[in-house]
């Protein structure tokens, strides 16, 4: 049998525990051997990151150490900006032509999938599943109920510039790896 590998992408600019409630919750729903955490170089649809990639593959590192089905997939930050998910796929599936690839989408993002590069591919690829996100679960039909955390890494980036604390919505090594590196300020 094919193992099942997740695959949830994003900025993650900073990770947070939102972002790994998810991949832990698909894990376990869906039934994945791991998931994999993307992070984009450049989505095309957002601007520019505040923390360079480097720092932000450092931190979901941190964040994903001590869980060993969940990793950190870095191979779009290796690629020219922007990140596209198509080409992902077909990366990885060069990489591992044996697995069946579990595409995991929030429902604002899984709303917006016919403009994605080759969207028609990217469904092709990989078996798309989506995360309802309150307030948006009508909008994506087969969405998946999931009671994720209310945290957003743009709360986190704007506390970090107040010098307000982000302890318990980040693993403690990645809020001390913003601090030592000065991110965010």
């Amino acid at each position: 049998m094919s193992p099942r590998i997740g695959l949830l992408g994003g900025s993650f600019d900073p990770v947070h525990y939102g972002h790994l409630r998810a991949a832990q919750w698909a894990l376990e729903a869906f039934e994945l051997r791991e998931v994999r955490l993307v992070p984009a170089r450049q989505s095309p649809f957002k601007g520019p990151t505040a923390a360079s990639s480097e720092d932000r593959r450092a931190m979901l590192s941190l964040a994903v150490a001590d869980n060993p089905a969940l990793a950190v997939e870095d191979c779009e930050i290796h690629r020219e900006a922007p990140s596209y998910t198509v080409d992902t796929l077909r990366a990885l599936a060069e990489r591992w032509p044996q697995a069946r690839f579990v595409l995991i989408l929030g429902s604002d993002a899984a709303a917006g999938l016919d403009q994605w590069r080759e969207s028609a591919e990217v469904r092709r690829l990989a078996e798309i599943r989506v995360l309802g996100r309150p307030g948006h679960e009508a909008t994506v039909p087969d969405a998946v109920p999931f009671e994720g955390l209310a945290i957003a890494s743009t709360d986190l980036r704007a506390a970090v510039k107040a010098s307000k604390s982000i302890r318990y919505l980040t693993p403690e090594s990645v809020r001390l790896y913003i601090e030592e590196k000065g991110l965010y300020k």
